[in-house]
C-alpha cells in the first residue's frame, strides 16, 4: 500500500514554540486552516481510499477539507497522537526542546529504553503507533492518508523505513502539512518514496517566524 503520513496544520502552540502534546490539544491558526485547505488541491492525483487522523483535534481539523473533497469519512485512531512530552508539556525553552527531540531521535535510533522525562519510553510509542498503522493497512486501501504529528511521524518513519535512519529523520524538517510517503505493509516493511519538508501548498504557506521544535531540523 501507499501510506501518506501528513503532519497537521499550524497551531497556536506551533507559533509559540510550545511542546503541546496533551489531549485534546488546540485547533488551527488561520494559516493552519489555509494549509489544511490546500490538501485537496495538492493531493488530487493520489488515489486516496481512506483518511485517518489522531485523537487530537488539530489532525481532525486538518483532515476535514480533504475528507469533504473526496466524500470520505475521517477515521479517528488512537495511537496516531503526538509523542507525549511528560514533564516538558507546554515548555517553550530551548533546553526542553532539545531534551524532547533528543529522546525522540534516540527512539528512532533504536534506543527504546530511553524515557521521556515524566513520560513514556520508545517501546510504548512504537507499540501504539504500529498498532494504529496496522489497522490502516488492514482496511485494504491502495492509498491511505494519515494525518498525524511532527515528532511522531519523524520518529516512526525514520525507524520503520528501510532507506532512512535517525540521522536522516533528524536532519530533515517536517513543516506543518509536510508529507512523508511510504510504500509497503506492516509485514514486509516500508520503503520511503518521498519526504516533503515544506507545506503541501508551497512556501507561501510557511511561517518563517514561528519556532517549531517538533518540525525543524535537529
Amino acid at each position: 500500500m501507499r501510506l501518506l503520513l501528513i503532519r497537521h496544520g499550524q497551531t497556536p502552540g506551533n507559533v509559540l514554540g510550545q511542546l503541546d502534546t496533551a489531549f485534546p490539544g488546540p485547533g488551527l491558526t488561520e494559516l493552519g486552516q489555509r494549509q489544511a485547505e490546500a490538501l485537496p488541491r495538492s493531493l488530487g492525483r493520489e488515489n486516496i481510499g481512506g483518511i485517518y487522523a489522531s485523537t487530537l483535534v488539530r489532525t481532525q481539523l486538518t483532515a476535514a477539507p480533504l475528507a469533504e473533497a473526496l466524500g470520505l469519512e475521517t477515521h479517528v485512531l488512537d495511537g496516531l497522537q503526538e509523542i507525549e512530552a511528560g514533564d516538558l508539556e507546554k515548555a517553550t525553552d530551548h533546553e526542553s526542546h532539545h531534551t524532547y527531540m533528543s529522546t525522540v531521535f534516540a527512539w528512532t535510533d533504536g534506543r527504546l529504553d530511553v524515557r521521556m522525562p515524566g513520560g513514556t519510553d520508545g517501546h510504548a510509542f512504537f507499540a501504539r503507533y504500529d498498532a494504529a498503522i496496522e489497522k490502516v493497512a488492514a482496511a485494504g486501501h491502495p492509498t491511505a492518508a494519515v494525518v498525524s504529528h511532527g515528532a511522531a511521524i519523524r520518529c516512526w518513519a525514520g525507524n520503520r523505513s528501510e532507506e532512512i535512519d535517525s540521522a536522516f529523520a533528524s536532519h530533515h524538517q517536517l513543516a506543518n502539512t509536510g508529507i512523508v510517503i511510504l510504500e509497503g505493509d506492516p509485514g514486509l516493511g516500508w520503503r520511503l518514496l518521498h519526504w516533503d519538508q515544506s507545506p503541501v501548498g508551497g512556501m507561501a504557506l510557511v511561517d518563517a517566524t514561528a519556532e517549531d521544535p517538533t518540525g525543524e531540523a535537529f
